[in-house]
């Protein structure tokens, strides 16, 4: 209550600085803004996953907690004082070891909440920045937040700027996923540009082999492969041809 008097004091106390101008108000709603979010959409339904792998495992070692109960009363007659006791304790033991997991998992300071603030934290600050960024331009003097604990007993639709934030929210996205698009086709330019490099290099291996870097872009694989195996045995032929020719001279 405090808190919310302290913020209107603030307002009315602004609105008579402001008089002579005009105070430009706005508010939006912050919930509504992230259900129309996609990206909040998929950080919510993974969350979530989670959440459910969580829940299965506690339910399913308490189950076995169950199980180890319903054992122990089906032999407690056959068992002494001390094995009775000392099951008992090993019971209650996992008990309360399911309960501390339960509570590291789903308690207030708990994984879930850690894991919520981390994986929303990126969208509220996309939220921020446009609130920012319209107060900015359009030079509003107050922005509350509906969803906030500020108690709005009424408020007119028309200061409602939840749809244009929503707007900047989406255009920003748009934009990143074209630079994203933008340096994927770049990558690719580069992938390609490496690759003819490597042809280049390899046709210059082959040109020792009497091919042409033209041919080797004309060739399949296939023929490729068939014409280096003639080139090579052209090239033996004429070496043997060399031998002989010279023997036949030393000879006479």
């Amino acid at each position: 209550m405090k808190k919310i008097i302290i913020i209107f004091s603030i307002f009315f106390i602004s609105c008579y600085s402001f008089s002579q101008r005009g105070v430009r108000i706005g508010y939006v709603d912050t919930e509504y803004i992230l259900q129309n979010l996609s990206e909040y959409q998929g950080t919510i339904d993974e969350l979530e996953k989670k959440a459910a792998d969580w829940r299965d495992e506690i339910k399913s070692r308490f189950s076995e907690i169950e199980n180890k109960k319903e054992a122990l009363n089906a032999e407690r007659l056959l068992l002494t004082k001390e094995l009775i006791e000392e099951r008992e304790e090993e019971i209650e033991i996992g008990k309360n070891e399911i309960l501390d997991y339960q509570q590291k998992r789903f308690g207030p300071r708990g994984d879930l909440i850690i894991q919520r603030k981390q994986l929303i934290q990126p969208i509220q600050d996309q939220i921020f920045t446009a609130i920012n960024e319209i107060s900015k331009t359009r030079k509003y003097d107050f922005i509350f937040d509906k969803s906030a604990d500020i108690v709005m007993l009424y408020s007119d639709r028309k200061f409602d700027i939840s749809d244009q934030i929503l707007s900047i929210i989406t255009r920003a996205n748009n934009r990143k996923q074209l630079n994203s698009k933008k340096e994927k086709r770049k990558a690719e330019k580069e992938e390609e540009a490496l690759a003819s490099s490597l042809i280049i290099d390899d046709s210059k291996d082959i040109q020792e082999e009497s091919i042409t870097e033209e041919t080797v872009k004309k060739l399949s694989s296939k023929e490729l492969r068939e014409k280096m195996l003639e080139e090579r045995k052209e090239k033996i032929l004429a070496s043997r041809k060399l031998k002989d020719s010279t023997f036949t001279k030393n000879n006479n």
